[in-house]
């Protein structure tokens, strides 16, 4: 991960290093330039991302009508909210042939250049974006790169941009019939994709892409593809579905967090927490038996693997997740709010998935229009992702990648306690949280926190720190 540059764990610190360098942007402070070696990634990343929020847009559940204009109306209150960066699932109109359920899916591109009409017309979503940048927002588009919809207009146009099977067939990726993959030792449909993609970023004015099943699609191509989108836009961000490190070395700014996330499941399921049950499965899946001390083997092991400087998403949900494998509450249990509480404060970016800021433990339909999120009144849920959004913006301690504080682990003699600060330009932010199932009495082993109080953030009091914590409670605080 970007953040760490140096991992050492058994309650010492995670220290980050900063100096003067002319190849990255640089504030007047000199702790915020960034010195650049063979470790780093070669990507500079817009300031803007720095302490961002991404939010995930799933159009068609948005709204009672699935609209671009269901969305718009609700972009005060996420302003109100405090999200940063809209992801706005697939725009485009949805192939018909192979569909799968009455809608099909959004991933199964019919037109790269079009707009779904189920959402409305080209132009409601340039206005769409452009009142989404008037209010302060970054856009970036789902983009489906590997495999297009089985009547998408290319397979008439440019058939041989597919990928063929033994039999002369095009084809799809795994057991995904709706879709048929593109084959990327044609240079020409290499020309073709960042065309289009260039559409979007110069025309449409979109910030950048969100790139489904990244790992799936070479990445030299991605490589160049960033080179000719950042002439077109230097700010472009770029976000990898993989976690996959190569791909962080000279395209994507951002990669998902799933090693985290499974991490998550597999603590939230030794605390007895994981509920959910598959389609297919008669009981929850079991997962190893896992602490939150885990946490520090796999901050160790993406800092040593991971270009220095490159981001993480953090999510207790996203789309796949909540339609496929159970909403965070059957997963995480009553786990979640402090995992959430992690999300926001271990490095990297941290994401809120369409309705997660209601607390819904409902799964949406994928294939079919479903009830929409209940967005008013808003409930503490609402309040809980939106101090948490506060706290990303304004403590440089939670910044990503390497302008993001120093963390300080403090063990205690329970495994299921995580407990850790983090610090940048003289402000500390403490976490607590217990991610066991129960009581715990708080015991350090060696290193403990420096204060004994600060601003809980939550109350907005000054308070001492937990002397214990119940399962599943999680304290965050900050200078007073």
């Amino acid at each position: 991960m970007k953040h760490l540059l140096a991992l050492l764990l058994g309650g010492a610190a995670l220290s980050i290093g900063l100096a003067s360098c002319s190849n990255t942007k640089a504030s007047a402070d000199d702790e915020d330039v960034i010195v650049r070696d063979s470790t780093f990634t070669e990507v500079i990343h817009p300031d803007w991302t720095r302490n961002a929020v991404i939010y995930e847009v799933n159009w068609r559940q948005y709204s009672d009508s699935g609209k671009i204009a269901g969305v718009a109306k609700e972009l005060p209150r996420l302003k109100e909210l405090g999200v940063d960066i809209l992801w706005l699932m697939p725009i485009h109109p949805i192939s018909e042939v192979n569909r799968k359920g009455e809608l099909g899916s959004y991933y199964a591109i019919k037109d790269y250049r079009a707009v779904n009409p189920e959402l409305g017309t080209t132009e409601d979503m340039k206005s769409f974006i452009d009142k989404a940048h008037e209010m302060g927002f970054k856009v970036i588009l789902d983009w489906v790169a590997n495999h297009s919809g089985c009547d998408n207009v290319w397979v008439t146009e440019h058939p041989d941009w597919y990928e063929r099977n033994d039999k002369g067939e095009m084809y799809g990726p795994f057991d995904w019939t709706d879709v048929y993959v593109f084959d990327y030792t044609n240079p020409e449909m290499r020309k073709g994709m960042i065309d289009v993609m260039l559409y979007w970023l110069k025309d449409m004015g979109v910030d950048g892409f969100r790139c489904d099943v990244a790992m799936e699609v070479p990445t030299d191509f991605w490589n160049e593809a960033r080179v000719e989108l950042e002439k077109a836009n230097p700010e472009v961000f770029m976000l990898a579905e993989a976690s996959q490190p190569d791909l962080e070395e000279k395209c994507f700014d951002m990669a998902y967090n799933w090693p985290m996330k499974d991490l998550f499941s597999a603590i939230a399921a030794t605390a007895g927490q994981y509920t959910f049950v598959g389609p297919n499965e008669k009981e929850p899946r079991k997962f190893p038996a896992t602490t939150a001390v885990a946490i520090d083997s796999l901050l160790a092991a993406q800092a040593k693997d991971y270009p220095t400087d490159s981001y993480m998403m953090n999510m207790i949900t996203n789309h796949d997740l909540n339609s496929w494998e159970g909403t965070e509450f059957e997963r995480l249990g009553n786990l979640q709010g402090a995992f959430a509480v992690l999300t926001y404060t271990l490095p990297g970016m941290p994401l809120i998935y369409t309705g997660q800021e209601t607390g819904m433990n409902r799964a949406f339909e994928f294939f079919v229009k479903d009830v929409p999120p209940t967005w008013e009144p808003r409930n503490e849920y609402f309040t809980f992702y939106k101090t948490l959004n506060n706290l990303k913006h304004t403590e440089p301690a939670l910044r990503a990648g390497v302008l993001g504080g120093k963390m300080d682990r403090y063990p205690t003699t329970d495994p299921d306690l995580y407990i850790f600060s983090r610090t940048a330009k003289g402000r500390t932010v403490t976490v607590f949280t217990n991610l066991g199932n129960e009581e715990a009495k708080i015991e350090y082993t060696g290193a403990k926190p420096a204060n004994t109080e600060g601003l809980d953030i939550f109350t907005g009091k000054v308070s001492a720190y937990p002397t214990s914590l119940t399962p599943g409670q999680y304290a965050v605080y900050t200078n007073n």
